[in-house]
């Protein structure tokens, strides 16, 4: 049985003194503006319809002023009982909610304070918000609800609504440029036979009425590139991708990408395409080719510079992998110089090109700020580019790589049949001897190679990680209209509450502590002032993700009531997941010396209670009330 609170009780309840007037859900309303146009209105201009979402109300004896919104824009309404009439006046009052849809029509004019504003002449009742919003001063601040409920969030929060509108337009822009050039748009299957397109882990699952196993697409390359055999020389897809890989603050499961395919070009012609099509799009939506992440200022103007594989390698870790040329010798490197690498897949399994992949993104892109153009990756790492006709050991390959982050993978594609078949059977033998990202044999794929096919370069691009770059997102989540979170609980009807009620979920656990088992008490005596050199403190988790390439760590971002803000890694993935934790408040020792995990400084320690359960170690951490600000030090 459902519980509601008071306002959602009076809501109801005013549902029916809706029903005895009019149909409080009706069909349709007629508008003839957008609110985001009435503010370029003239004054005086009448007959303007609009509808919208009622955001603000100051209801007064006489006239009411309120606010309605849509993703776009507001507009202030004014709704006298002189305009109106007494009965449809006095419905207004009684029955409107902040939350509530309205249609209107009536005469612009500017206040006094100057504001633009429509003179109702008549109204509409369009649908009744049972749940109130949640504070308008304080919106939906739950870091975990907004993603959880993204259609609150987006009624409650400016910079939300601000981050998907660039979204987009990033999208629309980007369209028009391939549109410009030529370009044809098709689609591709999402449920594929073989898992290819791209090195990655897939989502698998099974065919009822064909009795086959299936797998959601990592990539649409090999079906884009049996386009252009079948003739179409330009052609794009965007869509969605799925890759059965770990979550940090720029990857997902399943996202959006891009991917083109043009005939009888190189991977140069496509760097200069994408250079002058990234300076385009940016500029047309920001004015300016320089953007702000973080503390960090990004310039994408001129030309991007271009770093080898190789040489980028050397300079961030000595190591020269045409000396380290095997995956014995290079593992061997890594090994004596101390090298701290972690995939999903053991070290031990991966392929050279894997193994050479790891080490870069442990030592060298996360300084890479600046747009730079890495090239000239190794063979394996790149099973469906082009051999580069000087050496044999490296592909026609480039990434565009910003703020750490790839943002565009592209290369001159492999168009030999016989040359591609030997290359995904040394990708299957690699899958059997445990590289789960390696790629499967697709025979379909080469025979249809071996038609024939023209010069090609492709490339790729998340769309989700550029727009992320581009709006300043400290979380890839934040640009995902509807990202995937794990349930609350197992039925549906269990919901995030917004602030009005409760802004947090809390799931009530039944522990036998009749098989709880704890470690016992020190014997040895600790002195009063060495007990108080510890610094323990009240922090507030702002953002929570894993750790990449880790299993057990989680990487906290904690506001601790200083100007900076702390991180923390703890090794509690196996009891939390990372988005549960967000806004939740804990307890840290601040003053222990730095420690580094994963390349990540680790500055202070979280607390936990630990315990034996049922001959299980249990873990649960030290959560207090959020009324308590953070920096409060315990005592």
């Amino acid at each position: 049985m459902r519980e509601f609170s008071e306002q959602e009780l009076v809501r109801r309840e005013k549902v029916e003194k809706i029903r005895e007037v009019c149909n409080p859900y009706p069909e349709r309303y007629e508008t003839n503006y957008d609110i985001c146009d009435v503010s370029s209105l003239e004054d005086g201009v009448t007959g303007v319809r609009v509808a919208g979402r009622i955001v603000f109300m100051r209801k007064m004896g006489k006239m009411s002023f309120l606010t309605i919104r849509d993703i776009k824009g507001k507009i202030q309404l004014s709704i006298k009982v002189d305009m109106v009439g007494e009965e449809r006046y006095k419905f207004f009052k009684e029955c409107f909610d902040i939350g509530d849809f309205i249609g209107a029509s009536g005469e612009v004019f500017t206040t006094h304070t100057g504001e633009k504003t429509i003179r109702v002449d008549s109204f509409e009742f369009l649908g009744k918000a049972l749940k109130p919003l949640p504070e308008k001063f304080h919106g939906l601040t739950d870091q975990e609800a907004c993603y959880r409920q993204r259609y609150v969030d987006l009624i409650m929060n400016q910079d939300s609504r601000d981050r998907f509108l660039i979204r987009m337009k990033f999208i629309k822009e980007l369209r028009n440029y391939l549109d410009n050039l030529g370009y044809m748009e098709i689609e591709t299957p999402i449920l594929n036979n073989k898992p290819s397109g791209a090195t990655a882990r897939p989502f698998k699952s099974h065919h009822n009425a064909l009795d086959m196993d299936v797998y959601l697409r990592i990539a649409p390359e090999t079906y884009m590139k049996r386009a252009v055999i079948a003739g179409l020389p330009k052609v794009y897809e965007i869509g969605r991708c799925f890759r059965n890989e770990g979550i940090d603050q720029t990857h997902l499961q399943d996202f959006t990408m891009i991917e083109t395919y043009q005939a009888y070009f190189n991977y140069k012609d496509n760097m200069k395409l994408i250079q002058n099509m990234i300076q385009t799009i940016i500029k047309n939506i920001f004015g300016t080719l320089t953007i702000n992440f973080g503390d960090k200022e990004i310039d994408f103007s001129g030309d991007f510079p271009i770093v080898s594989f190789r040489e980028l390698l050397i300079k961030h870790s000595n190591i020269d992998i045409n000396v380290y040329n095997t995956k014995e010798k290079l593992l061997a490197k890594i090994k004596e110089d101390g090298i701290e690498l972690e995939s999903e897949t053991p070290i031990e399994n991966l392929g050279f090109g894997n193994l050479v992949d790891v080490l870069y993104k442990k030592v060298a892109r996360p300084s890479m700020v600046s747009p730079v153009y890495l090239t000239e990756h190794p063979i394996d790492l790149s099973p469906l580019a082009r051999t580069n006709d000087d050496n044999p050991q490296i592909t026609d390959r480039f990434q565009l790589v910003v703020n750490g982050a790839e943002i565009v993978n592209g290369y001159s594609e492999l168009v030999n049949p016989v040359e591609q078949e030997r290359r995904l059977l040394e990708q299957a033998k690699l899958k059997e001897a445990g590289d789960e990202e390696a790629m499967d044999m697709d025979y379909d794929y080469i025979g249809a190679m071996e038609y024939g096919m023209p010069p090609i370069s492709g490339w790729g691009m998340g769309i989700d990680r550029i727009v992320q770059l581009l709006t300043n997102s400290e979380n890839i989540k934040d640009v995902v209209m509807f990202p995937l979170m794990k349930p609350v609980s197992d039925t549906d009807s269990k919901v995030v509450k917004t602030k009005v009620v409760e802004n947090k979920f809390e799931e009530k656990r039944v522990i036998d502590f009749s098989k709880v088992k704890i470690e016992p008490l020190f014997e040895e005596m600790v002195d009063f002032d060495t007990f108080s050199k510890s610094d323990f403190r009240v922090v507030k988790v702002k953002n929570c993700v894993a750790v990449p390439k880790s299993k057990k760590l989680l990487q906290f971002t904690l506001d601790d009531g200083t100007d900076s803000e702390r991180v923390i890694l703890s090794g509690i993935h196996a009891y939390y997941e990372p988005e549960e934790l967000i806004g939740k408040t804990l307890v840290a020792i601040t003053n222990l010396p730095p420690r580094t995990m994963m390349g990540i400084d680790s500055c202070g320690m979280l607390l936990s209670a630990v315990f034996e359960n049922d001959g299980e170690e249990d873990l649960h951490l030290l959560m207090v009330d959020d009324n308590i600000p953070a920096g409060a030090k315990l005592y």
